[in-house]
């Protein structure tokens, strides 16, 4: 918390605790005293915001209180980002995440997968102001791209005499991630092993200069970030995202790693949508090595929107409209990629209804929010669905509907339950937790249901499916072709526009209700599981 910047209370990790296997980590108090030629520093530390409006409201005063907190000695400050600040290819809301990076005072951010969801044209155009750096080592521009020259590998930062080395490298799985469109076209990310080694040269680059202090903003997930630290030698921290993971305190071969010559290396990671920050002090000796280090993770929410920011983002999006009132909401799954989420079964309904679809197939991973008991704005529609993707028509065969479903399925076991899931309209499925696909079922528009053959379905059977255009294409992989011949129509609206026409529509107060469309049994007993 910010409070706790002046905390004492930090956990030695000295050289020689590191390469001695026998001995302890020891937890000290230790006095505001700073040794001389030590260094302490400060940062404030965000990833996967995933342009969360709401959450980057708060982070922005939270930011600000960070910004005004005065040590009682020297303490150099930072605020670093780690990639997917933006999300989506709404240029409005992409302003809204651009502008508090500039608002907010960050130096610098990865180049997330969810950056390359804007086209480079757009892109380009979006941050020709930016007051922050966009980072990837690991990154190549076609030179006739509008996003030649804007995405650097590295650069110095100083505060109070003392130089920081800061790069930042882009997820080597990009392809897997982003759906195809100019931007995996135009910019190249570097596979994993050559990504190691672009790290370690600009980590050289940067000892060649004096700078000692280097820190990796990583958008390559967590166990990648492990890699890199016992891979290279030089860094000292890594602030980590892609992979959502939440790395609270310092853990020894957790988020403490040892790197190839034997030094310490701080990982660090804050979840996802914004809905977690963190602040990391370290202290660095005279050679640059970390010797004493506290992380703390705190829970956004628990911080107020202030209203100057929240006239400034109605006044780039406009007033939300109001669409009714929710009386009665279930409550959301733990695992949202893994389970039923019938709080957003009516997002699905409404792809379907509002296009006339047989079906509606909605990929969890979509889904970053919930419901909320209370009056439904445009607003809450965006931030619980805030991909902007074209929704598309699909004349979609019985066989690739199944083997779509069964990529979702086989996340129960997939590392980080990834892709997820589908949600679904117009269909009813039953999966065990082994991610095996049991029961299929088609309900048509009187309700009506129809089995489907799991094991054997027909080539021959063709369904309209409303989805969006990123799963359309191959994102994530629930279909296999990068420009499949079974798209209809596509539209230019996304699935927010269509969740606010169902909802006008529909009665207030709502009542959303498990209809029990998804069922979930455990593998060994064939029990369901709530």
């Amino acid at each position: 918390m910010i409070n706790n910047l002046s905390s004492t209370n930090l956990i030695n990790k000295y050289r020689s605790n590191l390469t001695n296997s026998n001995s302890q980590n020891s937890v000290t108090k230790s006095s505001n005293a700073i040794p001389p030629q030590h260094t302490r520093a400060s940062i404030f530390y965000v990833n996967d915001l995933h342009g969360k409006m709401t959450n980057m409201e708060r982070l922005y005063a939270i930011a600000r209180q960070f910004d005004s907190f005065t040590p009682s000695y020297q303490m150099d400050k930072l605020k670093l980002a780690s990639g997917d600040i933006i999300l989506g290819e709404n240029y409005l809301a992409n302003r809204v995440a651009h502008n508090f990076m500039n608002w907010a005072g960050f130096s610098a951010t990865a180049l997330g997968n969810h950056e390359m969801d804007v086209v480079p044209e757009k892109l380009s155009e979006l941050i020709k102001n930016a007051k922050y750096r966009i980072l990837g080592a690991n990154v190549t521009v076609d030179k006739n791209s509008p996003m030649n020259g804007k995405i650097t590998k590295s650069f110095v930062e100083e505060h109070n005499g003392n130089k920081y080395g800061i790069i930042g490298i882009a997820p080597s799985d990009v392809l897997d991630r982003v759906k195809h469109n100019k931007s995996v076209e135009e910019i190249h990310v570097s596979d994993f092993e050559s990504t190691i080694k672009e790290v370690q040269d600009e980590v050289n680059n940067f000892k060649t200069q004096g700078i000692n202090k280097i820190i990796l903003l990583s958008h390559s997930g967590y166990e990648n970030d492990k890699r890199i630290a016992q891979e290279t030698s030089g860094l000292d921290v890594i602030l980590g995202a892609h992979t959502h993971n939440i790395l609270e305190n310092v853990k020894e071969g957790v988020n403490l790693i040892t790197s190839k010559d034997g030094e310490p290396v701080v990982i660090t990671q804050a979840g996802k949508d914004g809905e977690k920050f963190g602040v990391l002090n370290l202290e660095f000796d005279k050679d640059g090595v970390i010797t004493k280090v506290q992380n703390n993770l705190s829970t956004t929410r628990e911080f107020r929107r202030i209203l100057p920011i929240k006239y400034a983002v109605e006044n780039i999006l406009g007033k939300p409209e109001i669409l009714g009132e929710i009386s009665s909401v279930p409550p959301a799954p733990k695992h949202r990629l893994i389970a039923h989420n019938p709080n957003v079964d009516i997002i699905a309904d409404a792809m379907k209804d509002e296009l006339g679809a047989d079906m509606a197939l909605l990929n969890s991973g979509n889904i970053r929010g919930n419901f909320d008991v209370g009056t439904v704005d445009s607003r809450l529609i965006s931030d619980i669905t805030p991909f902007k993707n074209n929704m598309v028509m699909a004349h979609v065969s019985e066989k690739e509907l199944v083997d779509a479903i069964k990529v979702g399925t086989k996340s129960f076991s997939n590392v980080g339950n990834k892709p997820g899931i589908f949600y679904v309209s117009g269909l009813k499925y039953t999966v065990d937790t082994n991610g095996k696909l049991l029961k299929l079922i088609f309900v048509d528009k009187d309700k009506i249901e129809h089995p489907i053959d799991v094991e054997n379905p027909r080539q021959d059977k063709f369904y309209k499916i409303a989805m969006d255009d990123f799963t359309a294409t191959g994102g994530d992989g629930y279909f296999t072709k990068r420009n499949p011949n079974f798209i209809e129509t596509l539209y230019n609206f996304d699935k927010d526009k269509l969740t606010c026409d169902y909802i006008k529509k529909m009665k207030s107060p709502i009542v959303l209700t498990d209809d029990r469309r998804i069922t979930v049994v455990d593998a060994n007993t064939g029990k369901i599981i709530e």
